[in-house]
């Protein structure tokens, strides 16, 4: 009986990818015991193992139609506000915490700071007119004299930047609301029940430093880099997304967590700890990564540039928690002899939370993950030789036709977000 497991990597809009790559599995049968999640992974994990009997092949289409309802906003609202449905500010608690930074006499000390000002008047000075002769700075002078000798020794704008700095708000947004209509429509209990998969996700412990791991079945992570957070809850689903500045920080029992992708997305080393035992061997490991650094673009505009900044580190991250765990596989003794499967990641998703994104992107992931399942069986074919075994790697290589017809997929895309 063989054992797999499969890791759904962070990448926020790029949610898409894994909802096709696990359609493309379940249309060929093939299930799994383990699901390592992060971030969007995780949510597309979860949502996708809640619903009660439902056959395998329309889980895709309820964890997609989740999304569509829930999280990613339709296209002609998109393109005037382009948010996604689920990242709302926490209006009543901004105005506590402006309300508190007002009252709070500790915040009106400072402001007045004599010295900076004659400081300011000096350098303004020295730049407008050296050695006594009016002259125009350069542009980048020019800015750098606004920020520090008109800006900063201001008492009225040195007041406003610390109140948008330094209120305690940890983030843009908020989606930590466990009884709101949005959370209970994933149902957690569900993923308790006798049968399902193991499933678990991750996120950063900010009091200790260290990565924790919530799960729908007790786990025994004692090492000193991880630490079992406990089941999956609302809260720790919401925790394992919340990317600094983006949305605030997370407490679940007095603990503060944030988002756990961006130290390890693909939680390889937890899979073999524990999962990969005497006479309970892991043999199988498909990885579905969905961000990769040729997805990043030059930025048009601010949008772009934020999601560039945030699935840039997420690729990167990504790219390298594979990238060592085949070296460690390869060197470490003793060796595990199992196979991993890469779904490649398609290099033409963008970064935008609305239908037509979701929709491309479920498409291309259905086409990747055929095309990496055509590999899977055809290394199945080969006579039996020692792992561990690299599936996939090399797509546009080894397996040219398969990689194009991935390609030729986004091109459909591409034309029909033109039209």
């Amino acid at each position: 009986m063989v054992k797999r497991a499969i890791t759904l990597g962070g990448g926020g809009p790029a949610a898409g990818l894994h909802i096709g790559v696990l359609e493309a599995l379940a249309n060929a049968g093939i299930t799994f015991d383990v699901w390592a999640l992060s971030c969007i992974g995780a949510w597309v994990g979860i949502v996708y193992n809640q619903f009660d009997n439902v056959d395998d092949k329309d889980r895709a289409k309820k964890t997609h139609q989740f999304f569509k309802d829930g999280v990613f906003r339709d296209d002609e609202s998109y393109k005037r506000f382009p948010l996604n449905t689920v990242f709302g500010p926490d209006w009543g608690s901004l105005g506590n915490v402006l309300t508190n930074f007002v009252i709070d006499p500790k915040n009106y000390k400072h402001l007045w700071d004599p010295s900076s000002m004659v400081n300011a008047v000096r350098d303004s000075m020295s730049l407008w007119f050296p050695q006594q002769k009016f002259t125009i700075p350069d542009t980048g002078d020019i800015n750098r004299w606004i920020l520090n000798q008109v800006l900063a020794p201001n008492p009225f704008v040195r007041y406003l930047t610390s109140m948008m700095y330094l209120s305690h708000v940890t983030g843009l947004s908020r989606i930590n609301y466990p009884h709101s209509q949005f959370m209970k429509s994933i149902n957690f209990e569900e993923l308790k029940k006798s049968g399902k998969p193991f499933i678990f996700h991750n996120a950063w412990n900010l009091d200790e430093h260290k990565l924790a791991l919530f799960s729908n079945r007790p786990m025994t992570t004692k090492a000193d880099k991880k630490e079992y957070g406990g089941p999956i809850s609302a809260s720790s689903l919401c925790a394992c997304s919340a990317l600094p500045f983006i949305e605030e920080t997370i407490e679940i029992d007095k603990v503060t967590y944030c988002e756990g992708a961006l130290v390890d997305t693909v939680n390889f080393e937890s899979l073999l700890e524990e999962h990969h035992k005497p006479n309970d061997e892991l043999h199988e490991i498909w990885v579905s990564r969905i961000v990769d650094s040729k997805q990043v673009r030059k930025p048009k505009d601010l949008h772009d540039a934020l999601a560039n900044l945030c699935q840039l580190f997420a690729a990167t991250v990504g790219e390298d928690d594979v990238r060592i765990f085949k070296y460690h596989v390869r060197c470490d003794e003793p060796k595990w002899k199992g196979i991993i499967v890469e779904i490649q990641v398609p290099g033409h998703v963008s970064f935008k939370w609305n239908h037509s994104n979701l929709d491309n992107g479920r498409k291309l992931g259905r086409a990747a993950a055929e095309q990496a399942i055509k590999t899977y069986h055809e290394h199945a074919k080969l006579e039996p030789h020692d792992g561990p075994h690299f599936i996939n790697e090399h797509p546009e290589k080894n397996d040219k036709e398969g990689w194009q017809r991935v390609q030729d997929t986004y091109h459909e895309c591409e034309k029909r977000a033109a039209a």
